[in-house]
């Protein structure tokens, strides 16, 4: 077959220009360090690589979530032990005012330095995350979450109810925070009874606490917020020495509640003492009082004032004392539950994050086996193209310089 002069040129230089392309196809790939500079070098392979990144983007977010969380929940509950350590510091001091050998100049040092834990306890409630927002002032992190109200002399709660999340990964998301409404404003006061009233031959009674926590497991059960009628009790005395506790609506108790007792005796009922004077017949009638929830700031507020405004003493001190102390370990102990539920949310974290990096490393791995290139099949790649090049500008050399004047000389 006969070519002609530029059918030779264009053969020759078609093969140039394919050898020198793959020789910078293999340059590339070894400086680039992959396999795949196209999609078309590997259709499949670039599909999976771009999926295994997505997938390494996000467990390299989930990691920052984690290390945000872990953070956060590292200060909270940091904080949330020394508010505790100070409530229980602050109950010591609170029934120490119950010494009878104390007089009043000792009952304001101890009034001063609860004001010195107040002012602790303050400030650690009012603490900010390293954003700069408030920890327990849920969803309204710019706002104090406590501020004292001059008007009336308490601390007001300035944040809401929100609990922030995190999503640590596909599946799960832990709270981030925890409301200062629900670790310091849900917490009961000391329950009690209320509305005491005597009829009949009955002059006058008192009740008194005997057994708190008895009377509290009582209250749990009993006390009816839908219903008030079925939180009024009477007790009813019919001579000469016999006594029962009905409802004031004549509601009979399950099971019946009955007695002996004679006048001047008290009745226990519940961790109750129900003392009376006068003769039978005759009843008392109570309640139980509702519910009252006071953050520890303010309790702490009645009985600082109790003891250095109203020089409170006798049984006016101490029911304050009763309600203080009582109030105190409920509020520690909400603090402390919180910090256990912290305590949990790390655990979860810790075990999501290490599972979460093992499939960030797996993922990278196997990106790696897809994508990357190794060095020594690159150079060797390089290598051959580099050879196949240079064979072929010699050939190209020796076609173009074949003539019939070559062959004459």
């Amino acid at each position: 077959m006969r070519l002609s002069f530029n059918q030779k040129y264009d053969i020759n230089l078609t093969a140039l220009i394919k050898a020198q392309d793959k020789m910078q196809t293999a340059s590339n790939k070894l400086n680039s360090q992959t396999r795949i500079l196209t999609p078309a070098d590997d259709p499949s392979g670039a599909a999976r690589v771009s999926a295994l990144e997505q997938q390494i983007e996000t467990a390299t977010q989930f990691q920052t979530n984690s290390n945000i969380l872990k953070n956060g929940l590292s200060v909270e509950e940091t904080v949330l032990s020394s508010i505790q350590g100070s409530i229980t510091r602050a109950r010591t001091l609170t029934v120490s005012l119950g010494n009878g050998s104390y007089a009043q100049t000792e009952r304001l040092a101890v009034a001063k330095e609860l004001t010195n834990l107040r002012s602790e306890i303050y400030d650690l409630m009012n603490q900010k995350d390293s954003n700069g927002g408030f920890i327990f002032s849920g969803f309204k992190e710019q706002n104090q979450t406590y501020t004292l109200n001059p008007s009336t002399g308490y601390y007001d709660f300035g944040g809401d109810e929100g609990q922030k999340y995190l999503q640590i990964s596909s599946s799960v998301t832990i709270p981030s925070n925890d409301s200062g409404k629900n670790v310091f404003e849900n917490v009961d006061g000391r329950y009690k009874t209320n509305n005491l009233s005597v009829g009949g031959g009955i002059s006058s009674a008192k009740i008194s606490m005997l057994n708190q926590s008895a009377f509290d497991d009582f209250y749990r059960q009993k006390y009816d917020a839908v219903t008030p009628a079925n939180n009024d009790y009477r007790v009813n005395f019919t001579a000469p020495d016999q006594y029962e506790i009905r409802l004031q609506s004549g509601a009979a108790l399950t099971p019946a509640v009955t007695g002996t007792a004679l006048p001047g005796q008290p009745v226990n009922f519940q961790g109750l003492s129900i003392e009376s004077k006068g003769t039978f017949p005759g009843a008392v009638d109570f309640s139980l009082k509702a519910p009252e929830k006071k953050n520890i700031l303010n309790t702490l507020t009645d009985i600082i004032n109790a003891v250095e405004k109203d020089a409170l003493a006798g049984d006016a001190l101490q029911d304050k004392l009763l309600d203080a102390t009582n109030q105190m370990e409920r509020a520690a102990a909400r603090v402390g539950d919180t910090i256990s539920s912290i305590g949990g949310r790390q655990n979860l974290l810790t075990s999501v994050s290490g599972s979460t990096a093992d499939l960030k490393i797996a993922n990278t791995q196997y990106r790696a086996d897809i994508y990357e290139i190794d060095l020594y099949e690159g150079l060797t790649e390089l290598t051959k193209q580099e050879t196949i090049l240079q064979t072929v500008q010699g050939t190209f050399t020796k076609v173009t310089s074949t003539s019939l004047f070559d062959y004459i000389r």
